[in-house]
């Protein structure tokens, strides 16, 4: 029987645990949305995600099916297993209160994907400060060759695009619609997702 799949409304957030061997699928159901990814070591809360050690060892930003995301300890906490779009982030932080008025200064300001995973993961113990670079799914975050300038473009992903990935260790996974409206086209929509179980 296929996993029923959930909902994160626009612009919220939500947390789970995520035991080793689980599959977890996010899905872009409208397309064109970023759901913002973070991932704890369950049984040490402390080992969390990690944007520096990922992109070091993958030696690249264009993570995909095959590669491995690393933890501060440099331990695998989950592998990408199928990706139908192929074009994700991990450079940028969680969109913020902060982040609003900075770049969106004409527009009623918003928690963002901070204020939303800061929420959802406050019953494990997580503080505001011990929120990182979050692996920004399907998030499309081009790198000009030459000066290095950072822009912030539509996502490429259409409806009913996803990303696999399995859990290489027992997890508390972080995940958002996200709320920044250059992030995702400019405008605001749900993301789905779904757990399977190890068949082991």
């Amino acid at each position: 029987m296929t996993p029923e799949v959930q909902i994160i409304a626009e612009r919220s957030g939500t947390a789970f645990s995520l035991p080793r061997g689980a599959t977890l699928t996010v899905i872009d159901p409208c397309g064109e949305q970023v759901a913002d990814l973070l991932a704890y070591n369950a049984r040490d809360m402390d080992e969390v995600i990690s944007s520096g050690r990922t992109l070091d060892y993958a030696e690249t930003i264009r993570l995909t099916t095959g590669h491995r995301l690393y933890s501060n300890r440099s331990r695998a906490m989950l592998t990408i297993i199928d990706d139908s779009v192929g074009v994700h982030d991990f450079l940028l932080t969680p969109c913020s209160i902060d982040t609003f008025l900075h770049f969106y200064p004409d527009l009623p300001p918003h928690r963002g994907c901070f204020g939303n995973l800061a929420e959802a993961l406050r019953p494990y113990g997580v503080a505001p400060d011990r929120i990182p670079i979050a692996f920004n799914c399907f998030m499309n975050v081009a790198v000009d060759g030459e000066s290095g300038k950072l822009s912030v473009l539509p996502p490429v992903s259409k409806a009913g695009d996803r990303i696999a990935f399995r859990a290489e260790m027992d997890l508390v996974i972080g995940l958002t619609a996200c709320s920044a409206p250059d992030s995702n086209g400019g405008s605001f929509k749900p993301i789905h997702y779904r757990v399977e179980a190890s068949l082991q």
